[in-house]
């Protein structure tokens, strides 16, 4: 069942009917000024599956054959969300047949019959504004054949939808909600006819937002890289819906679009996806490398951090460390407990990992992928480097937000022929224990090689009685640690040279082999793979170094380098089965 409402959210959802009220006995559009330009990327297979009935909305499946998404009991706001938000629109229009054109008018033909008096959960002014964008990129999908009895009703709730976020935008939280409703408006005052009132002044708050939301590195707070994405799409579709138009959109507005995208190449993986930290997946097959072809900014590469994080490329293979302390502030509470965790691709295959956010999945799998242990990085054993401490509930359900993390994230890059190293350490562990981490990673000019040291130490005097402390209060055996190196699910690993290595076989045809030094003891274990658009966790393993700190410093190297057999480059011809969303 849905999740229990707040006063404050039963408020704000009656103030949304009274203007959903109020806004449908305004004035109606009568069409479009110009034909809409479709810019949404969907899925196929997704599309595939909802017209053969097999529903997977806000991470919850079920097989529904005729009936309406909407009648389906809801368990969360994510599958409100992704239902009335209407972005499966997008997928039926990736299908693009016969079948998925007269699902789409169906669908929206009956939410309008059902929902188009201001009632429902739809009628939150980011899901408006996401939800008329949609209608507006598709419009001669919903009105094309037998959807011209479908045009009067469109076009009246269209109308109903712009004039109520005309008045409910401001309402819309900070951040990525704000920019999808002022993108809903801007989108309906350009491409209807009589929308066009609040357009100026939706172009202005944009601009405004584009000042305080992006900083001047090209960041969002969250240091979430997919909603960074989601910031960037929306730019660059209403900065081309306003040049079609023959209007130019604000300064602020391009200047942050030429911000981002630097960012986003440098948080972008060998394969095209996005590196998967605080809250963020890979993003849409696709999706980023059209948005950047799209924004015409050019290319240039990334000097220092991206939003916190540093990328380390050689030949194909792609490193990119988390190396700034975690978002603080309200952005805390979708944080992970991450600093120095890395990711490595080579080619178009995901090698090392970190979880992921397990959000869509419920409490509990969004904890377990916000602490330290679920991405790759060191960890004392029983203790994330940002703690994870209740802060409160929000709609419903406790709400867990980052503390005592890491404030002094140091790191020093240096790039010479053969290699490139980076140096960092964080004070995550220093009020605890005593210890400070410190990771330096190096990756070979071909890409061939990578090695790796991680040191726990104590660096001043000052520090040493805490340390002794933890270290009694754990036993003789001294403070136990991990360093966990996540694998993507399509990575075969094996124990090999007597329980010294691991072989790692990739679909490529690619074999890399892991190996460490120092006193550490070597493991495979069971891990997960969080991603949305799946059913459930995905299985898959975790090489795991296991030791304990006994003196003041411990050091632990390790290498993952290509079989020597492996050639340089590798026609990866194999595909992924893109029909495998459901598990």
């Amino acid at each position: 069942m849905s999740e229990p409402e707040t006063w404050k959210t039963r408020r704000a959802r009656m103030r949304n009917y009274w203007h959903a009220r109020r806004a449908a006995r305004k004035k109606v559009t009568t069409g479009f000024v110009s034909a809409p330009e479709p810019r949404t990327i969907g899925s196929y297979a997704r599309g595939k599956q909802l017209v053969a009935g097999q529903y997977l909305f806000g991470g919850h499946y079920s097989e529904a054959p005729g009936k309406l998404p909407w009648t389906l009991a809801s368990p969360d706001r994510f599958f409100d969300e992704d239902v009335h938000g209407f972005g499966w629109l997008d997928d039926l229009a990736a299908l693009g047949d016969a079948d998925a054109r007269q699902t789409a008018q169906l669908w929206t033909g009956a939410w309008i019959r059902d929902f188009g008096g201001g009632m429902g959960p739809g009628w939150q002014p980011h899901l408006v504004g996401r939800r008329i964008t949609r209608w507006i990129n598709h419009g001669l999908m919903l009105l094309s054949g037998d959807g011209s009895e479908l045009g009067p009703a469109y076009f009246r709730s269209l109308a109903q939808q712009g004039h109520f976020l005309g008045r409910r935008w401001q309402v819309a939280p900070d951040g990525l909600p704000r920019l999808e409703a002022l993108t809903g408006v801007i989108y309906a005052g350009l491409a209807l006819t009589d929308m066009d009132g609040p357009l100026d002044k939706a172009i202005k708050a944009l601009a405004s937002d584009c000042r305080t939301l992006i900083d001047a590195g090209g960041g969002i707070p969250s240091r979430d890289p997919q909603e960074l994405l989601e910031v960037f799409t929306l730019l660059t579709w209403t900065a081309s819906a306003l040049s079609e138009a023959a209007r130019v959109a604000e300064r602020d507005h391009i200047e942050a679009i030429e911000r981002i995208a630097p960012v986003l190449r440098a948080l972008r993986h060998a394969d095209g996806g996005l590196v998967r930290n605080h809250g963020g997946g890979r993003g849409l097959e696709g999706r980023l490398d059209h948005a950047l072809a799209t924004s015409g900014v050019r290319a240039s590469s990334f000097q220092g951090l991206a939003m916190g994080y540093a990328r380390i490329v050689g030949g194909r293979t792609t490193l990119i460390m988390d190396a700034a302390p975690p978002p603080g502030g309200r952005y805390a509470a979708t944080g992970h407990a991450s600093t120095l965790a890395i990711e490595v691709t080579s080619g178009r295959r995901p090698l090392i990992v970190n979880c992921g956010s397990g959000m869509v999945f419920g409490p509990e799998w969004h904890r377990a992928g916000r602490a330290t242990p679920s991405h790759s990085t060191f960890c004392i054993d029983g203790v994330s480097s940002s703690r994870i401490a209740a802060a409160g509930k929000a709609g419903g359900r406790p709400r867990e937000t980052l503390t005592e993390g890491p404030t002094d994230v140091r790191r020093h890059r240096q790039d010479a022929p053969d290699a490139s190293t980076m140096m960092a350490s964080h004070d995550g562990y220093l009020r605890t224990h005593g210890l400070t981490h410190v990771r330096q990673v190096s990756l070979s000019t071909d890409g061939r090689s990578l090695s790796g040291d991680d040191t726990v130490a104590v660096l001043q005097d000052g520090h040493k009685p805490l340390f002794d402390r933890a270290r009694r209060q754990a036993g003789h055996g001294g403070l136990p640690f991990s360093i966990r190196f996540h694998l993507h699910p399509d990575t075969d690993p094996e124990i090999d040279m007597g329980g010294q290595a691991v072989s790692l076989a990739l679909k490529s045809g690619e074999i890399w082999v892991f190996r460490f030094r120092g006193k550490a003891d070597l493991t495979l274990e069971p891990s997960v793979y969080l991603e949305k658009g799946r059913l459930q966790p995905r299985a898959t393993k975790q090489i795991v170094l296991s030791g304990s700190a006994i003196e003041y410093a411990t050091r632990v190297g390790w290498t993952l380098a290509k079989a020597l057999d492996t050639p340089q480059a590798i026609r990866d011809l194999e595909r992924d089965d893109d029909l495998a969303l459901i598990d």
